[in-house]
């Protein structure tokens, strides 16, 4: 782990300074042209490609799914995700008619000019029997249901083999924390199988890549309680494996997450100085750098797994992301994890290590969802995105609002903006240090 060398200084520097190092390390470049732009066609190539930039998307603005986004409002989205140098979304379900129009907006888009590119990762939403009841049934899946999504993810990939790359099956469909629907791993095992029968016999495209993008426990990488035949054999079927990784979540659900290293004299004398906020500051940049080496961790240990059982299969990383506000487990009153602050550290860690290994990270997510917990505003599942529910842009993207790159863009009618309206010195000022090391430098 590579620690920061404390220094001292007044919050006006650190706010400077910040945002100087925010715009060298920006992950995406939106000047950068892929080299071999409109040649690139399967997901063998696009995945691991740097030139390939990806990210989870939902275009909703409201607080119900039943409230679609129009076509107009998905294509001021792609545009925005296009500007930032985005060429790969992945979408969740096909329940409702988001993914099917975010694909017929990124063709349209494609027919207005020929030299737009963007491709999708089309997910495919698994139940099982009795999901979202009191009384799920995980030994059986909602058969109609999932058929019914297979489906249509089918008639939709034939339709636009020129956008659609990967079809992935199940959302964290197989983690058992997910209690109101997961399924076992025989399930997504048998639609993955018809998938791929499906591509056999040329009625799907034959560069086209099936998955299930689960959590990194689920792949094998955390207890062995998960660990099965079934399991085994999804791992040989799948064309790649798609692993979430949440260090997030677990600085609350991992007491000892945020637990201070750095107990000597040098930082306690800091603590006592007239400058709490540097050592804030240096204190955050080093256990964000944890964050990091805890989704590394996650990542390896399923790599680890897979080649345990001699099988050769690329990993990439399907959902990772980190919020920017919470009320709740997360805010001042729990781990202290969420400001825009440690998003874009843990943003631009994440895309930077991902890159230079050659690993596709879908950072979840682009633009807040304000369905996800409609009736706690102040929820973090609210607050993932880079950008809010306005098309305001969170800290780790001031630096391409500062280069122009949305210049005469907008999100429902308004330009693209950043919050705290571009305040460095204000957004540090409302940093917490997480809890952990607060209880041990009894800052208040």
């Amino acid at each position: 782990m590579k620690f920061i060398k404390r220094s001292t200084g007044h919050i006006k520097h650190y706010a400077s300074l910040l945002v100087g190092l925010s715009m060298v390390s920006c992950a995406f470049n939106a000047n950068q042209q892929p080299s071999q732009a409109m040649d690139l066609k399967s997901a063998s190539e696009l995945l691991g490609n740097p030139d390939y930039p990806a990210i989870s998307y939902g275009g909703y603005r409201g607080k119900s799914r039943e409230e679609q986004p129009d076509m107009a409002q998905l294509k001021e989205d792609i545009r925005i995700m296009h500007a930032m140098g985005i060429r790969f979304l992945r979408t969740y379900n096909l329940q409702f008619p988001h993914a099917a129009n975010v694909v017929k907006a990124i063709d349209e888009l494609k027919n207005t000019n020929p030299e737009f590119e963007m491709y999708v990762m089309l997910g495919v939403w698994i139940d099982c029997a009795g999901a979202w009841t009191a009384a799920p049934d995980h030994t059986q899946e909602n058969y109609e249901a999932n058929s019914g999504e297979i489906d249509r993810a089918v008639a939709l990939t034939v339709e636009y083999p020129d956008i659609i790359k990967v079809i992935a099956v199940g959302n964290e469909a197989m983690v058992h924390w997910a209690s109101p629907y997961f399924v076992s791993p025989a399930v997504i095992l048998n639609w993955v199988n018809h998938l791929q029968d499906l591509k056999s016999k040329g009625n799907l495209p034959k560069d086209l890549w099936i998955t299930s993008s689960d959590n990194f426990a689920s792949w094998g990488g955390g207890g062995s309680e998960y660990h099965n035949d079934a399991l085994i054999a999804l791992i040989r079927a799948v064309d790649y494996v798609s692993v979430h990784t949440y260090p997030f979540h677990d600085t609350h659900y991992n007491p000892s997450f945020w637990q201070a290293e750095d107990n000597s004299s040098e930082a306690q004398s800091a603590l006592k100085s007239d400058d709490q906020q540097a050592f804030k500051i240096d204190e955050i940049n080093r256990l964000m750098e944890r964050a990091l080496t805890y989704s590394q961790q996650q990542y390896l240990s399923v790599l680890s797994y897979v080649k345990s059982l001699g099988i050769d299969k690329p990993i990439h990383i399907g959902e990772t992301g980190w919020a920017s506000h919470s009320d709740g487990f997360y805010g001042a009153q729990g781990s202290r994890a969420a400001d825009e602050y440690k998003q874009a550290l843990y943003y631009n860690k994440m895309m930077r290590w991902t890159q230079e290994q050659g690993i596709t990270c879908f950072f979840f997510e682009a633009f807040n969802e304000p369905w996800k917990s409609a009736l706690n505003p102040n929820d973090s599942e609210n607050h993932f995105g880079l950008f809010n529910e306005q098309g305001q842009a969170k800290y780790a993207i001031w630096p391409l609002v500062n280069q122009g790159v949305f210049k005469g863009l907008t999100r429902d009618g308004k330009p693209v903006v950043p919050t705290y309206s571009g305040d460095a010195e204000q957004l540090i000022s409302e940093v917490l240090l997480p809890v952990e090391t607060q209880n041990k430098s009894s800052l208040e």
